[in-house]
C-alpha cells in the first residue's frame, strides 16, 4: 500500500505549481483513469490505514499530509485559533460556523449526509463547496474516508463519497495534544526548513507561496 513515510511532509495527489510533486505526475496515464484499482480507489485505504489527513490544503487541490507533521501544518495554517476563537475575533463567517459545526457535532459524516443537515441544495443554503475547501485549507476539517455506494445487488458503483470530520474527531488525542503546543510561526518554520532540505532545488520563495499563507 502506498505510503508518503513517517518523516515526509506531504504529496499531492493532483499536479500543482510544484512540478514532480504529485501522484498525478508519477502515475502512468493507462492506470489514472482505469477498472482496475488505482490512485482514486486507493484514496480510503490510504486514509484509514496510515491515517494522513487529507483535503485540499494547497491551491485548493487535494493533498496527503503524514501524521506527523499535520499538527503542525494545522497549527501554522490556523494561526494558532481554534474555531470559536476565529469566529469570535471575527475571522469566520456565521456561514463558515454553522458549516463547520455541523461536521462538528455530527462527524464523520458524508458530504450527502452533511449536505442534507445543512440544506445546501437548490433553494436551500449556498456556498458548499465554497466554504468546505476553506475549512480544509484552514484545517479545520479533514476527509477522514471516501465510501463507495452500492446498488441493490451488493455491488459498488460511481466515484467515492467523501466523509467529512474535524482533525480532533479524525485523529484523537494525538493530534489534539499537539496541535498548539508551538508559536504558530514556529511551525511553519518547521515545515518551510524541511522542504527546502527535501526539494533542494526548488527556490524558497516559490516554497513560500506553495505553502500559503497563516489565517
Amino acid at each position: 500500500m502506498f505510503g508518503i513515510g513517517k518523516f515526509c511532509f506531504c504529496v499531492n495527489f493532483f499536479a500543482n505549481s510544484l512540478t514532480g510533486f504529485s501522484l498525478e505526475e508519477h502515475t502512468a496515464p493507462e492506470i489514472w483513469f482505469t477498472q482496475d484499482a488505482g490512485p482514486w480507489e486507493w484514496k480510503g485505504p490510504v486514509i484509514r490505514e496510515n491515517g494522513y489527513a487529507y483535503g485540499k490544503f494547497f491551491e485548493r487541490k487535494a493533498a496527503y499530509i503524514s501524521r506527523e507533521w499535520f499538527p503542525d501544518f494545522a497549527n501554522y495554517r490556523r494561526d494558532g485559533y481554534d474555531f470559536d476563537a476565529r469566529f469570535d475575533d471575527g475571522l469566520a463567517s456565521y456561514k463558515d460556523r454553522v458549516l463547520y459545526e455541523l461536521v462538528e457535532k455530527n462527524g464523520p459524516l458524508l458530504s450527502k449526509e452533511l449536505k442534507r443537515l445543512g440544506n445546501y441544495k437548490k433553494g436551500g443554503n449556498t456556498g458548499f463547496d465554497t466554504m468546505i475547501t476553506r475549512l480544509q485549507s484552514q484545517c479545520y476539517v479533514v476527509i477522514s474516508d471516501f465510501v463507495y455506494l452500492k446498488d441493490k445487488k451488493g455491488c459498488q458503483y460511481g466515484w467515492g463519497v467523501a466523509k467529512y470530520a474535524t482533525p480532533e474527531q479524525f485523529m484523537g488525542e494525538d493530534f489534539a495534544k499537539k496541535v498548539y503546543e508551538r508559536e504558530p510561526e514556529e511551525s511553519y518554520e518547521r515545515i518551510l526548513e524541511h522542504l527546502c532540505r527535501v526539494l533542494g532545488g526548488v527556490k524558497t520563495e516559490r516554497l513560500k507561496k506553495f505553502l500559503g499563507r497563516f489565517g
